[in-house]
């Protein structure tokens, strides 16, 4: 039988318990360390097992479970870079299980009967609404945090995506992981490249889809991508105002493990 001193102690635990679940924030792990587990697990030099993922999705709907049970006041409250880490790991999580909702398939772009279908359904759950993979990225994502590095950190499951990072977006990190990104992406010859002797800046067409995200903070495309380059290609870049930009081929095919 429990002493009246057990029973106020039993009922202080309780409250404290209850106050912890109300905030919603209070269990979720800002390092993400579920994600990074289904990474480890099933990426490979940003490539993915899909059919291996297929078979053991337990990892992957827990931690987006995790992420659809934090309230949106809560989330508001976090600083911006915890919110925009978070916000960049559920796009990714989402895409791994669009995907696998569909596997086997090519491509990103076989799924539904129309173009785009794949990130028209409504299947992302935060803040307590459901969103389409579109909005997450182009009103969420883009409209309320201006951070033209998201393009090099969001991947939509195809070979010339951005590569797949190996770990997650947090927060405490998070502008070191863009620049390298960044950096990352830029240096991959058959994407982005800049060739000296005719003064041609070669880029991916993400920069042609999404070019006013950065042209509007660095005034050309060029001068954006400058710093970023690798070293002899930016020294070699010396003014950005007479480069010529032409657009890589795009390949939609699956960043499948072959």
């Amino acid at each position: 039988m429990l002493t009246p001193r057990l029973r106020f102690i039993l009922s202080l635990g309780l409250a404290s318990f209850a106050a912890l679940a109300a905030r919603g924030d209070a269990a979720f792990d800002q390092t993400h360390a579920r994600l990074g587990r289904v990474l480890t697990g099933f990426v490979t030099d940003a490539k993915v097992d899909y059919a291996k993922l297929k078979a053991d999705p337990a990892e992957l709907d827990a931690y987006l479970k995790e992420i659809a049970a934090v309230p949106a006041g809560e989330f508001a409250r976090w600083p911006e870079a915890d919110r925009l880490a978070l916000l960049i790991n559920l796009y990714n999580a989402q895409t791994l299980r669009l995907i696998i909702n569909h596997y086997p398939l090519k491509s990103i772009r076989d799924i539904g009967t129309v173009p785009g279908a794949a990130w028209r359904e409504p299947i992302v759950r935060q803040g307590g609404q459901v969103v389409t993979l579109d909005y997450l990225e182009n009103k969420i994502i883009r409209g309320d945090y201006r951070e033209p590095r998201i393009h090099f950190a969001l991947v939509c499951a195809a070979v010339s995506c951005p590569p797949l990072r190996g770990e997650p977006y947090v927060g405490a990190r998070l502008n070191a992981q863009l620049d390298e990104q960044t950096r990352v992406f830029l240096a991959t010859a058959e994407k982005n490249r800049f060739d000296a002797k005719d003064g041609t800046l070669h880029l991916s067409q993400i920069f042609k889809w999404y070019e006013k995200d950065f042209t509007t903070p660095a005034g050309s495309l060029a001068a954006y991508v400058q710093p970023f380059l690798p070293s002899a290609q930016r020294n070699a870049l010396t003014d950005p105002a007479k480069v010529k930009v032409k657009f890589t081929d795009y390949d939609w095919a699956l960043n499948a493990q072959q």
